[in-house]
Parts: C-alpha cells; structure tokens; sequence
C-alpha cells in the first residue's frame, strides 16, 4: 500500500496536525501549527502542512514554506529568514517496524511529499534544514543536494555533580567559584524574550552580519506556544539584566535557540557559563535527555560550546536548483 499525502490547514487542523507532532521523536515546538503559521506571518509566506498515511495510520509530517518573488518561487523548511529550529520532515509509528519496512515507509512518504511539491508548487529553488532525521537517501535519490552540518548535544543524564564533572576544568570552575550573592539565573518573561534578541542583534550588528530575527517573532512564539515551549532564562545582578538564553524545550530535548552572546556590560561573572549550566541542570531536574547546543559549526563558538564535553551530531541541508532564492530574486530585480 502506498503512502497518501494530504495537505492540513494551519488553522482549522491545527490540532490535527498538533497530534501527530507530539506524536513524533523528531519535532520541537517549532513544528505545532501555531509556530507554523506565525512563521508564514513574519517571513510572508504560505504555509503547507503535508502529512503522509498509510491507510488511516499517520507515518511522516513535513510542513514548508512557500515563497514568491515575481516569476520565483522557492520552498523552504523552515521558513526564509525566520531563524527558527531545524523543522524538515518527521517520521511516526517506524520505530516499531523492521530496518526493510521502516525504510520502504520513509521513503515512499519522502517521495510522495516531493511529488506533491513538484506538482503543485514547481518551485525553482528548494532548501530543507533537517536534524534528528537520518535517513535522508530518499532525497539524494530524488536528485537533492545533501550537505552535512553538525551541532553539539550534552547528554543529561546521571546526577548533578556527575554531569559538572563532565566540564572542562574551566567550565567547573567558573560554576563553582562563581559568588552566588552576586547573580541571579531565573526564567524571565515576554520582555525578557525581546531584551535576549535585542542583545543578539546588537551583537550581529556590531560584528557586521546580519540578523533577521524580530524580537516581535520571539515574543510571540513566547506567548501562543504551550507554557514551557520557549523559556527566557536570564541573568542579572542587583536586577540589571545582564545577559539571556532563549531555550527550545520538546519533550525530550532543549534547544539554546538564541542568546548566550557576548554581554553588552563588563562584569566579574562567567555570565554565559552560568546560564548554559542552569538549563542544564534544571533540564536534567525535569527528566530531559539532552541540550543541543544548536550548531558546531563556527571554530571561535565551538571552543566555548566543547567546554560542556558535547557530543557531535549530523543536521543535513538539503537544496535543489541552480541558485539561492536570494540570488535568484536579486537578478530579476537587476532585470526589471
């Protein structure tokens, strides 16, 4: 039997669709309808749910973005520019099939996805940032590009000590010898969410690369996502606000979305360690798996990011077509 797509409405299947992402290993909030359709809203794009069916069991969801720019039209998983967590497909109900079966349903769902794709949107450029999802044969096979990425993951496990223990000496001790009387680490709230973005931008700006977040989108992913799905932790000292991570939280995993950059002010505080430690542990405390770090691929971050003795992980980017849609739409322009 074959796998049947059919295409959900982000708003009158939002719950629909919401089941089969908490359904799913290989989702974050990033993938609920509501995210979904606040990212169409801010990168000004349509948002197409496809979910795969093999009778009435639901086997894969695979949410995109289309996008048009004059006669262009590209397809984006996640959106253009919307700097969310990795999105791409997912799987449900293989991890109980055998190696044969689980790969004959994964590929006839990613094919079947990209048929529709082809058919009913044709774009000239496709782009699909996936992560916990390794079977990406079927693209290769359909003539994508597949380019590996890489990010760091901590595994939470054992106990509080033992995870610290896992530390570079210097991550230790700055957690250790920091004076407790000095800072506060807690989660903040919805003002918190825009201060952590705005210090990001200022960080990019300075550096001079771009940064297309809005602390608009942040806050309010922060308010229309479940409580707990997008958690604001911050630092302070004497109630000045010091430095923040926006953490990602799944049922298994935390993401370090955003934040955890250089602070603005000159403090005697290891101000960045000490929030990365909190997630952890509070992580660990709530009975998570791991902390993806969400990214390995700069040398001057990863330096700090190896200090938490992660492990590394395979993201795959995935295109199809001759140009990026940025290059393509700035060509047309150039013709008109």
């Amino acid at each position: 039997m074959s796998v049947d797509i059919t295409v959900l409405n982000p708003r009158t299947d939002a719950d629909e669709w919401n089941r089969y992402v908490e359904r799913s290993d290989g989702t974050n909030p990033f993938f609920r309808a509501e995210a979904l359709r606040l990212q169409a809203e801010d990168t000004g794009t349509r948002a197409h749910l496809l979910a795969g069916f093999k009778g009435q069991e639901a086997v894969g969801i695979f949410p995109v973005f289309e996008y048009t720019k004059g006669p262009i039209t590209g397809v984006f998983s996640p959106a253009p520019r919307s700097w969310s967590c990795y999105l791409g497909p997912a799987t449900l109900n293989v991890d109980k099939l055998k190696q044969r079966k689980a790969d004959r349903r994964i590929s006839r769902f990613l094919e079947g996805t990209l048929e529709w794709i082809d058919e009913e949107i044709a774009p000239q450029y496709s782009k699909f940032v996936a992560a916990e999802f390794e079977d990406v044969r079927p693209f290769v096979w359909n003539e994508y590009d597949v380019t590996p990425g890489y990010t760091y993951v901590v595994d939470l496990e054992g106990d509080e000590s033992a995870l610290l223990d896992r530390f570079s000496s210097d991550a230790r001790s700055n957690v250790r010898n920091a004076d407790e009387d000095a800072y506060i680490v807690e989660e903040g709230n919805g003002v918190d969410v825009e201060r952590i973005v705005d210090q990001v931008a200022n960080r990019y700006e300075n550096q001079g690369r771009a940064f297309h977040l809005s602390p608009e989108f942040a806050r309010s992913a922060y308010e229309t996502l479940p409580d707990g799905a997008i958690r604001p932790y911050v630092c302070r000292s004497d109630g000045e606000f010091l430095g923040g991570i926006l953490v990602v939280e799944s049922e298994t995993t935390r993401y370090r979305w955003q934040g955890g950059v250089k602070p603005d002010v000159d403090v005697d505080l290891p101000i960045n360690d000490l929030l990365d430690w909190t997630v952890m542990r509070d992580g660990l405390r709530e009975g998570l798996d791991r902390y993806d770090l969400v990214g390995a691929g700069v040398p001057s971050i990863n330096r700090y990011k190896a200090k938490f003795n992660p492990r590394l992980e395979t993201t795959y980017e995935i295109t199809a077509g001759a140009f990026g849609l940025d290059l393509v739409i700035d060509q047309y322009r150039k013709l008109q």
